[in-house]
């Protein structure tokens, strides 16, 4: 038989093979080491050995393509021939471990250094990624004025704060941290509620002025004007005084490997006195501060016992469930 009649021969023979489920390993150059439930297009095979129990087939020349539900970045999935393919296992890569080396992509991918940084740079220019020096971090949190940030994802901040402020119980100390979403609990907040609300945040606790059960602690410090909050070490203090129930920890970003991140040193440490004061502490985010960064880390994603968010994507979620964070989708 002449060469394609022997590759049709050869192709048929696994195709039956694989769809009677007699073949559990094909060893080749395919990605993922495994043709399990595969289809096996454009084959070519100098030999084959086929064992005498029927459950194994070695393949000692490439196959060059196999139809796969979903590659994963691996250093031996070759060259990525096609700009679009590459920038997206950069963008799961980047997902996956928080960021991404040139040199290391480029030996990755099998490309030049060159392309890579040009992929970098694309991503970077459409706002997917924030370009570094050698290499590439997530997407990073655009720093956006109080007043502004009030007018934006307004309906998507009213299902996270009604989630929140159901989570509030009678006899409760409640920390909640400044914020657009932390700030429209106040209006959910059931009207026969009676509990303590300590908060860092003036225009909160004005909101809750003419609640008649709630009391409220306003913690002193220094006043941040963009962020509308008290910091310093005066509000470090008076925080590490309180033992809480429950923490409503403002979200600037959140990335589940990069971890909580904002945009000022002086508000960060604040944050990681309210989580070390409280028995539970929950974020409040939407999903476009998922999966960004800002410079100031407040600790790793796991500080979170529950997270509040209109994400429903299980991509987005799944990498906080494994860390043991409890997800309210909204």
């Amino acid at each position: 038989m002449g060469n394609a009649a022997n590759e049709r021969h050869t192709f048929h023979i696994l195709q039956r093979l694989l769809e009677a489920k007699n073949v559990s390993v094909i060893e080749d150059d395919c990605p993922n080491r495994t043709l399990l439930q595969k289809t096996l297009y454009g084959a070519t095979f100098g030999s084959i050995m086929h064992k005498s129990d029927n459950t194994r087939i070695y393949v000692h020349t490439q196959v060059y393509s196999c139809k796969m539900d979903r590659m994963k970045p691996e250093a031996e999935a070759g060259q990525i021939a096609l700009k679009e393919e590459r920038h997206q296992y950069i963008l799961e890569l980047l997902g996956s471990e928080g960021r991404v080396l040139a040199a290391d992509l480029s030996s990755r991918y099998k490309v030049s250094e060159d392309t890579i940084r040009r992929d970098l740079r694309e991503l970077a220019s459409s706002g997917k990624i924030q370009r570094v020096h050698g290499g590439a971090l997530p997407r990073r949190a655009e720093a956006v004025p109080f007043v502004s940030r009030q007018q934006i994802d307004m309906e998507s901040k009213i299902g996270i704060a009604r989630a929140a402020a159901d989570m509030i119980r009678d006899g409760q100390v409640v920390l909640i941290d400044g914020g657009t979403t932390n700030l429209r609990i106040a209006s959910y907040l059931s009207r026969e509620r009676s509990a303590t609300i300590v908060t860092n945040s003036p225009p909160l606790a004005l909101a809750l002025a003419d609640h008649p059960k709630l009391s409220v602690l306003m913690l002193g410090g220094n006043f941040l004007k963009e962020a509308r909050v008290t910091t310093g070490i005066e509000t470090i203090r008076r925080v590490e005084s309180i033992r809480a129930d429950l923490c409503f920890l403002g979200m600037c970003s959140l990335h589940p490997e990069v971890g909580i991140t904002v945009g000022d040193r002086e508000e960060a440490y604040v944050k990681q006195a309210m989580i070390g004061a409280s028995t539970e502490v929950v974020g409040l985010i939407s999903l476009g501060k998922m999966g960004t960064s800002l410079p100031y880390l407040v600790g790793p994603a796991s500080r979170l016992t529950r997270l509040i968010t209109d994400a429903s994507d299980e991509d987005v979620l799944n990498p906080y469930r494994s860390q043991g964070i409890e997800v309210t989708s909204t």
